[in-house]
């Protein structure tokens, strides 16, 4: 199997800044809390799935004081995701990283299902797909596959809506390609959400993320 990038999207877990939508349940830094286990858990199986190289596209850049005593392992890819919103900063990513040969996995940090099995499955789908894509039930996707790049697939997507995922699906037929369509997954971005959430991310559990002090 070919390599593939898989491309992490996640800003800093600074409180106020990340999973804003959570804070009328967890608090603000509860809800900044889930946002550094959910980065340590899909950098993880980002790892375990020993596709190819694994890069946090971050935001704001990791040179940023945001991410001050966030432990980030010492071997892991970054960029900065620069300006623009979610479309214009995939578009740059994905481009860049096809442009080097290689294929590319455009995932989050708000679907804790997503799994290494789940991201090997799409690797070997771009074996003979154009393009992998797993959908969330909130009509989003957590993980785009790419083995070609096009602008329509993130110029003029309505972010944050439930359209976005069959919106992209479309344009991906209008362009004829062949597409794989994995599971539907949960995302974590609304306190209903919740239910869908692991026991070991709550941010009450214990231990928690590597770094952070002892609850």
């Amino acid at each position: 199997m070919s390599a593939t990038r898989i491309l992490i999207f996640a800003k800093a877990p600074v409180p106020r800044q990340v999973k804003t939508r959570l804070i009328p349940a967890l608090g603000a830094a509860g809800a900044a809390q889930l946002a550094r286990r959910m980065l340590e858990h899909t950098l993880g199986q980002a790892r375990d799935a020993g596709i190819g190289p694994v890069e946090l596209c971050a935001s704001p850049a990791v040179s940023d004081p945001d991410w001050t005593g966030y432990p980030l392992p010492h071997d892991l890819q970054t960029s900065d995701q620069g300006e623009g919103d979610l479309g214009e900063r995939m578009a740059r990513a994905s481009q860049r990283a096809l442009a080097l040969d290689e294929r590319v996995l455009l995932i989050g940090t708000d679907c804790p299902g997503l799994s290494a099995r789940h991201l090997r499955e799409a690797a070997m789908a771009l074996e003979n797909h154009d393009a992998a894509l797993y959908r969330a039930f909130d009509g989003g996707y957590p993980l785009l596959g790419l083995r070609a790049f096009h602008p329509s697939l993130f110029a003029g997507i309505p972010w944050s809506t439930s359209s976005v995922a069959e919106l992209t699906l479309a344009r991906m037929q209008a362009l004829a390609w062949r597409v794989w369509l994995g599971d539907t997954l949960a995302d974590i971005d609304e306190p209903a959400d919740l239910v869908h959430l692991p026991a070991h991310l709550h941010p009450d559990a214990c231990p928690p993320f590597k770094g952070a002090e002892s609850c």
